[in-house]
């Protein structure tokens, strides 16, 4: 089978250049017109200055992650010579290379251009920005332009997306940068098309036009929408905001009340307190955030309440790598908070799965009165992808064992918060009814809710929220397989490493120089661990390997201490940077090619 037809394109600049607003208008310009869309923002912890860079790529199929090798590079910012270089080097041969004509190259980047066999493809971005917009600020629309242009697209989805972009400022901004991207495109078109002599993936605009464009936080806030939130309490910490501005955003029009907290921990207590009286509710955070999160992550253990929180990794330990990518929190994830108690932990790795996540973390949150975390990362929380409206179904909202009015009014004896039930889960009741008031006690408690440090009720009581896991397990949703049967090597993968295997399970299987197959399990759902559906899919594995985004191969360590299953061959990343589909490929044929050498 023929490889995927896929253009790459990097727009690299300093910090409020406008890569990254270029490479989201861009996306949505390549998605009306008919492509398959996958983006990334590689920024810097700056608000102005540094080096940063949008990564877009397009493919008549879907696709899941970015390429190691650029067929277009657009660069801002030239005189930061080491890192153009880098950008230059990652062209493939006959690659373009776009820079503003007015600025002079340093020779270490000519040389660099020359030794890619990339074409140089200079653009006076300036002159025209400054000429017909009156201000040089908008080069990068022309150079957003001269990309549309020299890939043969028509001018009208850029312009529809530079209007759509510009219109809040004003009319008269907004026809400024359409005229401007006009001229860009015009000069790219009548200078640079030839030049470009990649295949072009076929257009589909039938298929992707009604798509929608979206990223992970923003698939997690929307399935948590329909499962019923309506309360978010956050402090803002990057990568996991956006989940929170996108409520926020949004809160008159969906009734839903925000709080822009203090601190981590109010956010978490405020949560707590909202789902206590009531209301689904949840908060965002990354890494540090989380660590100030977990005695509330306990009082909801201790209390039995319903807490939704997301924690989009990024690089640690402390502030780390503020806007990189990692998946490092896992066993904290599940072990947060002194003590034990039960939690339930969620690992999207898709857009889709990111919406599923959002909508099954409040249902079983509710079910089972405890907190859920939905562990993403940095890239799946911020990359752009095209999906199908189809793919957001509707959620039926699950309550679990909560009492009613009815219920309540029909009781005859004593209401017991914490009863004691065989699958640990007891009648829930909201405050406000005569005959269900209790105490939510944060000390060891009774089945009414009253303080105790009785022996026997402390035994009674630890068994109770215990079996919570053993209960919560029957609905954890088992590993799944991609790829051919029976293959010759099975990646392990978890969360967002899925993207970039799902790729290289494609680009190894479809290369007729491999005669071996791979294929990768994936768990989206880590805990409570999902031991029996994860001994059965084992049988189908010949050579196991793991990729993980950490240092200690976290996820590796779990499958072991819950299995005893052992992964001998491991792959781990911990740069901040994704792995790619071309990096596990090379570590695959590696292994493959030391098995062979084994028999």
């Amino acid at each position: 089978m023929a490889q995927k037809k896929k253009i790459s394109i990097k727009i690299a600049g300093a910090q409020g250049q406008g890569a990254g607003s270029g490479g989201q208008g861009l996306s949505k310009v390549f998605k009306r017109a008919g492509w398959h869309v996958f983006g990334v923002f590689d920024y810097m912890s700056l608000i102005k200055g540094g080096h940063s860079f949008y990564q877009i790529t397009l493919s008549d199929e879907e696709i899941y992650a970015n390429t190691e090798k650029f067929h277009l590079v657009v660069s801002f910012d030239p005189q930061n010579v080491e890192e153009t270089i880098f950008d230059i080097r990652t062209l493939h041969e006959n690659g373009l290379f776009i820079v503003d004509d007015s600025v002079p190259l340093k020779p270490e980047i000519e040389a660099a251009i020359k030794e890619v066999g990339a074409q140089l493809c200079p653009i006076p971005m300036v002159r025209l920005g400054t000429e017909i917009g009156g201000n040089k600020i908008m080069a990068n629309t022309v150079a957003l332009g001269a990309v549309v242009g020299l890939l043969g697209l028509s001018f009208e989805y850029l312009d529809a997306v530079v209007r759509e972009n510009f219109k809040k400022k004003s009319v008269e901004i907004a026809d400024k940068n359409s005229a401007v991207a006009k001229a860009g495109y015009e000069y790219g078109k009548d200078n640079f098309i030839k030049l470009f002599k990649f295949p072009m993936p076929p257009l589909n605009k039938a298929v992707t036009e009604k798509n929608m464009l979206i990223n992970g936080n923003e698939a997690i806030a929307f399935g948590s929408y329909a499962a019923g939130c309506r309360f978010f309490s956050a402090y803002p910490m990057t990568p996991g905001t956006s989940v929170f501005e996108w409520f926020t955003k949004n809160n008159a029009k969906l009734g839903v009340v925000t709080k822009h907290v203090e601190d981590e921990l109010a956010a978490v207590l405020m949560a707590i307190g909202a789902s206590q009286v009531g209301a689904r509710a949840m908060t965002s955070t990354s890494g540090g955030g989380f660590c100030l999160m977990v005695e509330g992550l306990g009082l909801a253990g201790m209390t039995e309440v319903p807490v939704v929180v997301v924690d989009a990794q990024r690089g640690g330990p402390s502030t780390g790598l503020p806007t990189r990518t990692e998946q490092s929190d896992l066993l904290f994830a599940i072990n947060a908070s002194h003590g034990e108690f039960p939690k339930i932990v969620l690992a999207p790795g898709t857009v889709e799965q990111c919406y599923e996540a959002g909508a099954r973390a409040h249902n079983l949150a509710a079910k089972y009165q405890t907190p859920v975390i939905i562990l993403t990362d940095l890239l799946m929380a911020d990359h752009l992808k095209d999906s199908k409206p189809d793919s957001f179904k509707p959620v039926k909202v699950e309550h679990g064992k909560l009492l009613s009015k009815e219920d309540l009014d029909k009781l005859e004896e004593p209401y017991l918060r914490y009863k004691f039930t065989e699958d640990g889960v007891s009648p829930r009741a909201l405050p406000g009814h005569p005959k269900a008031v209790y105490a939510p006690a944060t000390d060891e408690h009774d089945e009414s809710g009253h303080i105790t440090e009785e022996i026997g009720n402390r035994i009674r009581m630890m068994d109770k929220r215990m079996k919570k896991l053993e209960t919560a397990v029957q609905d954890i949703k088992g590993p799944e397989f991609y790829g051919p049967e029976n293959a010759d090597l099975t990646m392990i993968v978890w969360g967002s490493t899925l993207g970039a295997a799902l790729e290289a399970v494609e680009l190894f299987n479809r290369d007729e120089n491999n005669k071996q197959k791979i294929n990768l399990l994936h768990f989206s759902e880590v805990w409570p661990f999902p031991v029996k559906l994860t001994l059965e899919a084992w049988k189908k594995i010949k050579l196991p390997i793991s990729i993980e985004q950490n240092y200690t191969s976290q996820f590796t360590r779990l499958l072991r201490s819950e299995t005893g299953l052992d992964v001998k061959k491991r792959i781990n990343k911990y740069s901040g940077r994704q792995i790619t589909p071309e990096e596990i490929v090379y570590e695959v044929k590696k292994v493959l090619s030391e098995a062979l050498v084994g028999v």
